[in-house]
């Protein structure tokens, strides 16, 4: 049975890159269904390439592959991989944090070391820049297509292994939420947080509240107002700014038809922390 390959990568569509990639999956099984996550994380990043996978995945069927190839270190020493994930996915990535959030949020059953002298697209030995397809879709295009198990593409190891980033968890602390801005709705400029739902209903916030949202860079104060927590953007004015549950069920924070980040020049990483507080009447 064939399964679903997803690609995404940094490459962005300016060149034939991606193009090159779909050619060698196309020449593995010209009947495989190839589709795309995204190719415009942006450059070298790393944690981005692991939320977008952390975002989609589990919307996929299982057995869906996907190939994420965001890999400032080609060429070098970190290694190829093939993860199973408890889901029942499929990723091949470079071992180099991409598998943060997957390995947090979804799980990793299981985890394998690809050996690039050998898995590899024919007469690719002498490029060592272009993994993504010479080892990468090569290889999830076999086994998107059944003609490689997984337990066949390389030597397992530990999971504890794995490479990873550094993700700090939200907290209640006396009913004052803390969480940091871990990436944008890119398009629109909203921020998303690490701070679920669950911790909403623990302070017992109700659609309409306002809450005392302060936003910090390296824990210096950048932003500081109250902000109503609404079902969506219908809710309030053009402008205006809300607080809402995003789809992942996590809160974000954002303008009705504009950017919020750009705005408010807000960006995304550990060292951009947000406070949420209840506002009593």
């Amino acid at each position: 049975m064939k399964n679903s390959l997803v690609l995404q990568t940094d490459f962005g569509l300016e060149d034939g890159a991606v193009s090159s990639m779909y050619g060698v999956a196309y020449t593995v099984d010209p009947e495989l269904g190839i589709h795309d996550l995204t190719h415009e994380i942006p450059a070298y990043d790393i944690k981005a390439a692991g939320y977008r996978l952390y975002q989609s995945l589990t919307y996929w069927p299982v057995g869906t592959v996907f190939v994420s190839v965001v890999d400032p270190g080609v060429g070098g020493n970190r290694r190829s991989v093939v993860c199973l994930t408890e889901t029942g996915h499929y990723i091949l990535t470079p071992d180099n944090g991409t598998l943060t959030y997957i390995s947090q949020y979804v799980g990793i059953k299981e985890i394998r070391s690809i050996n690039e002298n050998v898995s590899r697209l024919a007469h690719s030995s002498e490029s060592h820049t272009f993994h993504g397809r010479d080892i990468y879709v090569y290889n999830g295009a076999r086994l998107a297509s059944g003609q490689i198990k997984f337990e066949n593409l390389g030597e397992s190891f530990v999971n504890s292994e794995v490479v990873q980033l550094p993700v700090y968890p939200a907290e209640n602390a006396n009913k004052i939420l803390r969480g940091t801005i871990d990436i944008l709705d890119v398009r629109f400029g909203s921020l998303w947080t690490n701070i679920p739902l669950d911790f909403i209903k623990q302070i017992a916030v109700e659609y309409e509240d306002k809450l005392h949202v302060t936003i910090f860079h390296k824990k210096k104060q950048v932003y500081n107002e109250a902000i109503p927590f609404v079902k969506s953007f219908a809710e309030v004015d053009k402008l205006e700014p809300l607080v809402y549950i995003n789809s992942l069920l996590n809160i974000a924070v954002a303008l009705n038809q504009a950017s919020f980040a750009s705005i408010h020049q807000i960006g995304t990483g550990n060292e951009w922390t947000l406070e949420l507080e209840k506002i009593s009447e």
